[in-house]
């Protein structure tokens, strides 16, 4: 691109077309806000950025990802930035409104993503240096305010009563569950449809993955 210029393109595919070796030619800094995952259709751009990242780790590279809570929504999503995480990419969660995606790649492009539309969305791409500038900025401030993704993970965890550590406990211990209603003096219904809400209270989708991601948070038993 030239200098100071700025450019529109429809769609994911004319994004990667036109402006796709800009990810791939980061050399110090690659920072992106975003409200969520749901970014590109099409995953050649992040793939480039990625492998970049993994490349540079090591030299002074820097990558920041700047989400809002809704980024963490399922266990699929927190798992994938806990593993971006590990490859060497800081990552943040907002309380502040943020837009759909905004990239700046070295403090000398960004990329602005529109709304979604039938058409596919348009992005506006530019090296207009006030426009970097200024939005650079902003995204500091709000990151400078922003946590931790592990510390806001620990600060998201469910609170159970003593029922739900009571059933916790039975799920960890593999009793059946006619035994472990019998225990806690419940009918089987009853006992069936707190683990069903126990399950919910940690979005997880199966009575192991309960287990899981109770331990994950340091839940006692």
């Amino acid at each position: 691109m030239r200098s100071e210029q700025v450019v529109s393109v429809q769609g994911d595919a004319e994004l990667i077309a036109r402006a796709g070796h800009l990810f791939e030619s980061a050399r110090t800094e690659f920072v992106c806000a975003a409200r969520d995952l749901r970014t590109w259709s099409q995953p050649e751009a992040m793939c480039a950025i990625r492998d970049r990242v993994h490349a540079a780790a090591s030299t002074g590279f820097t990558c920041r990802k700047l989400l809002s809570p809704v980024a963490l929504a399922d266990e699929q999503a927190r798992a994938h930035l806990r593993e971006v995480q590990r490859h060497g990419t800081h990552v943040r969660i907002s309380g502040s409104p943020l837009p759909h995606e905004t990239i700046v790649i070295d403090q000398r492009v960004m990329i602005l993503a529109g709304r979604a539309t039938p058409a596919g969305r348009e992005y506006t791409v530019t090296t207009a240096r006030t426009l970097v500038d200024g939005v650079h900025s902003l995204f500091r401030a709000v990151w400078d305010s922003a946590v931790e993704l592990d510390a806001y993970l620990r600060d998201d965890i469910p609170h159970l009563d003593a029922d739900g550590r009571m059933i916790l406990q039975a799920l960890a211990s593999g009793a059946t569950d006619e035994s472990a209603a019998r225990r806690l003096g419940v009918s089987l219904r009853t006992y069936r449809r707190r683990v069903a809400d126990l399950m919910i209270k940690l979005e997880a989708d199966s009575r192991f993955q309960a287990g899981k991601r109770a331990a994950e948070l340091g839940l006692p038993a």
